[in-house]
This record gives structure tokens, sequence and C-alpha cells, in this order.
């Protein structure tokens, strides 16, 4: 019993846009909801298969461009430090400044550079299946 109260707890937390959990001690605040990626390109349906969460903390010196990649999953993160720019072929462009949350492109090449004058800092959250790659690189 206790197991379906705290997953209820969880629901109730995490669902921010249906409760409002909020409390002098505890704010929740929305960073990003959509259907769609930051260049307004459609999400895809999620893939059949087990599902695997992955999350990493990606540091970018500054100056430092990322090779030119795609990610076949749905992906979404906050830049927690510094700026970033991210560049599509199409030649869309995202500038990212800390606090700014984006819901990335998928299966679209595209790179990112700091053009800031400190390290970048970016957390990320992937939600693919297992054993499929969460990013291709060119």
């Amino acid at each position: 019993m206790k197991k379906l109260i705290c997953g209820i707890c969880l629901v109730l937390f995490f669902a921010g846009n249906l409760y409002a959990v909020d409390t002098d001690d505890i704010k929740s605040k929305k960073l990003a909801q959509a259907e769609i990626s930051w260049d307004g390109s459609p999400l895809p349906d999620y893939p059949e298969g087990k599902p695997e969460i992955t999350i990493l903390r990606i540091q970018i010196a500054p100056g430092a461009e990322l090779p030119r990649h795609k990610h076949p999953v749905i992906n979404a993160g906050v830049l927690i430090k510094g700026e970033l720019t991210v560049i599509t072929d199409e030649n869309r462009v995202l500038h990212l400044k800390a606090g700014d949350a984006i819901i990335e492109v998928v299966d679209k090449w595209h790179y990112g550079k700091n053009e800031g004058s400190e390290p970048a800092e970016i957390i990320v959250f992937y939600a693919g299946t297992k054993d499929t790659a969460i990013t291709v690189k060119e």
C-alpha cells in the first residue's frame, strides 16, 4: 500500500498541469511541454520495445563546436550554465542561455557550438529503447 501511495504522490508531483502542488517550501515550474521540437517539427511516435531513459550532463568549452549529428530518439534538456547555439542543416538556429529548455530535433542533422566566454553545461534526457543509439555522428 505504501508503494501505491508513493506512486500516486509522484504522479501528482510531476503532473503540475493537473494538480497544483506548490507550497511555501516547494515550488515547481514547467520548463517545456510540447508535441513539436524547437524547429517546429512534430515529434515522432514512441518506438516499440523496452523503454530506456538516458540522462547526460554535457559540458562544452568556450569556442567548442560539437560534431554534426542526429538523435533517433526524442530528447529534451535544460541549459544550466553558459550559452549554446544549435544549428540544423536547414539553417534553423536556436540560441540558448542558462535556464532555457530545449525539445531537440529528432532524426535531423544538426550541431551545437558554444559562442560564449564560459563553459556551457546542459542536462539532456533521452527517451529511447534498449539497444538503440541516442546519438548518431556523421
